[in-house]
């Protein structure tokens, strides 16, 4: 019997990320992506839903071409959906979309803005042209020593201008953000960077007060006409807090703002901007205005927190690539929950006045994990989750605090 599927997924990393993009194929769909990661490590090595494939030097533009071109060879009647779940692989679809095979669709805009955009330094000064409200910002550069100022006081931001460029440079001690407590904190952390190779510009920035439940998050998709598509509005609960860890998403609870929104897609389309967008965010309680932290031009590591809404991503790419569709702008309006934590650690950690909502939620139905999948249960599998579980509730136990009493 032929296979009536048009297309092939073709994912690069191995990650959440990378998990959460082929749940959502084959929730849809029922196919098996092909991912190429850069260690046999779960959650994507022995999954039944992803064809995983090892390859050391996976994030060398070199591997990527070789392992783009094996694919496309291997379902040459297919159209090959190429998605990265990193910046370093969405950089090197971005630069290589125009002279991969034929059969092989990488939805993405062209190198020289995604350079622009994921670029922090820039991305703010276009949140200036476009009046969307950012943390107060200074861009620091090594030259310049201890010898700065800071119009505000600790706690101090910072972080990588070029996040690319920054985890390129191998140091696993590196910390994704530096929180610092104090001028010399600060210091110390900015010596640190520099002293591991880091060669671009730091960005150093006021800190917003707030907990976690002050975050959101914001996914969009833009169709090949660079015309927004979908949005969906993430209002963050829980976050990590381990050093590697720190600002990834925990627990997210679904939410609509349609001027936040429709000041984003404003942006999108005045860039012509195509495929996911995510945006880090924080409500700043203290003039009431939401300010934009980063663009990642890809679905973020949460990215099942959409799907999980009943806004399948994988439908997303094939209705726009494959078959062509124009679909009509939507913002998803429904409550849902996500987690990454299992549901023990999500009520110990979150503040209790989401807690009737979130168990109304999951008592509809309306509650997802990224890992916990019944067509991905094998035995093995589901030892692993359990695994994954009870290293999560280590880990919250040590790193984050339990919220106070209200």
């Amino acid at each position: 019997m032929s296979d009536p599927l048009q297309f092939q997924p073709l994912l690069f990393g191995g990650d959440i990320n990378v998990y959460s993009v082929a749940r959502a194929f084959h929730e849809a769909y029922g196919v098996r992506s092909v991912a190429y990661g850069k260690y046999p490590s779960f959650p994507c090595h022995g999954s039944a839903i992803l064809d995983y494939r090892v390859c050391p030097d996976n994030e060398s533009e070199a591997a990527f071409r070789r392992n783009t071109e094996a694919v496309a060879r291997e379902f040459p009647d297919k159209k090959v959906l190429l998605l990265g779940c990193g910046d370093s692989y969405v950089q090197l679809a971005a630069h290589c979309k125009d002279s991969l095979p034929a059969n092989v669709i990488a939805p993405y805009i062209d190198g020289d803005l995604l350079d622009t955009l994921i670029n922090k330094e820039k991305f703010y000064a276009l949140c200036d042209q476009h009046g969307i409200d950012h943390p107060a910002t200074f861009i620091y550069d090594k030259s310049m020593g201890h010898d700065f100022q800071l119009p505000w006081g600790p706690p101090y931001i910072a972080k990588p201008a070029d996040s690319v460029a920054y985890w390129a440079c191998g140091d696993h001690s590196l910390a994704k953000v530096y929180i610092c407590q104090s001028w010399e904190e600060l210091l110390a952390a900015l010596d640190h960077v520099y002293a591991a190779g880091y060669p671009d510009h730091m960005v150093l920035q006021e800190f917003i007060p707030g907990d976690d439940s002050y975050m959101r998050v914001l996914t969009s998709y833009s169709d090949r006409n660079g015309r927004v598509t979908t949005m969906c509005l993430g209002h963050v609960l829980l976050e990590e807090h381990s050093p590697h860890g720190i600002g990834n998403h925990a627990v997210i609870l679904t939410e609509c703002d349609e001027a936040l929104e429709l000041k984003i897609k404003t942006l999108l389309e005045a860039l012509h901007f195509t495929g996911f967008s995510n945006f880090d965010i924080k409500y700043d309680s203290r003039d009431g205005k939401y300010k934009a932290f980063e663009i990642n031009c890809r679905q973020g590591r949460s990215n099942y927190y959409v799907t999980g809404a009943g806004h399948n991503i994988a439908k997303m790419v094939v209705q726009d690539r494959v078959e062509g569709k124009d679909l009509p702008f939507e913002m998803t309006r429904n409550r849902s929950l996500w987690r990454m934590v299992p549901r023990k650690v999500a009520f110990k950690f979150t503040p209790k006045q989401y807690h009737q909502e979130m168990r109304a939620l999951i008592k509809a139905g309306a509650d997802s994990h990224s890992l916990v999948y019944d067509k991905d249960g094998s035995l093995k599998r589901r030892l692993r989750v359990m695994k994954n579980h009870l290293g999560n509730i280590k880990r919250f136990d040590q790193y984050n605090k339990i919220p106070a009493e209200d």
